[in-house]
């Protein structure tokens, strides 16, 4: 009897510490908490840096990057459930900037707690957005006109700017190249682009997770459309590569560009 007894004993703690158990699961993913978005530029396997660093394509070509900036926006998260939390719309814009390292950690605050499996964010400033018009902007219009992401209000932003020079094995002395997505008159040219996480980022109203993701700028240029800088270059102007057709292989190789390098839970 004293052993059924005991038997019956230990079962009962063994029901109270799985009720516990279950309860502070619950516990934990209930609440909010915050989310970091980290961006960190690379040239294909390298760490980029600006001006100084040779960086080679595959046709050749050889850039040296003074400046890259992007505008990231409309910013979802997926769960493993499937559910899908939307960052409010009015908060989603943010100017990522090479040179600015500050820029570059994106804190996402109000995150309902959950396991999340991808994100999915936008470059560039939507259509829909835009034609709120300047008053619909809210504080972003005046940010991205001092961080001149913008060519005036009624041409539009720019949604990603790349900077540099080049050379190729025929052009030895360096000229400059320009390659700045946004609206033009044939197309809009914004895009989305979605990652599957690693691992699931933790968000509970203790613990903020950081999702480190790679913006590789050798992608711009040689994704799935391979572009020559040379073969878009003027005598005495450089490459400058702002518009027209080419435009929009410039965008789905921007959107191509992401991938998630790991994610931290502490």
């Amino acid at each position: 009897m004293k052993s059924l007894h005991k038997f019956r004993v230990a079962m009962g703690f063994a029901i109270l510490a799985l009720l516990f158990s279950c309860s502070s699961d619950d516990e934990a993913i209930t609440g909010q908490g915050k989310l970091n978005l980290e961006f960190d530029q690379v040239f294909g396997g390298a760490d980029l840096i600006l001006r100084t660093q040779a960086n080679a394509l595959s046709n050749g070509e050889v850039l040296k990057v003074d400046e890259l900036k992007y505008i990231v926006s409309n910013i979802r998260l997926t769960k493993s459930d499937g559910t899908v939390f939307t960052y409010p719309k009015s908060e989603s814009y943010f100017i990522v900037d090479e040179s600015d390292i500050q820029t570059q950690l994106l804190t996402l605050d109000g995150v309902p707690a959950g396991d999340y499996i991808s994100v999915t964010f936008g470059i560039g400033v939507d259509q829909e957005q835009f034609n709120l018009g300047a008053a619909g902007q809210g504080n972003f219009l005046a940010l991205a006109e001092a961080e001149s992401m913008m060519w005036s209000w009624s041409a539009g932003y720019k949604f990603l700017v790349y900077e540099g020079t080049f050379t190729t094995p025929t052009v030895t002395d360096a000229e400059t190249f320009m390659v700045h997505t946004g609206r033009t008159g044939i197309a809009y040219n914004y895009t989305e682009t979605t990652l599957t996480l690693p691992e699931a980022a933790a968000v509970r109203t203790s613990v903020t997770p950081q999702v480190h993701i790679f913006a590789d700028a050798k992608r711009i240029l040689e994704g799935p459309n391979a572009i020559s800088l040379e073969e878009n270059s003027a005598t005495g102007l450089g490459a400058m590569i702002m518009g027209g057709a080419i435009l929009g292989e410039v965008t789905t190789n921007v959107s191509q560009a992401f991938q998630v390098n790991h994610v931290h839970n502490d």
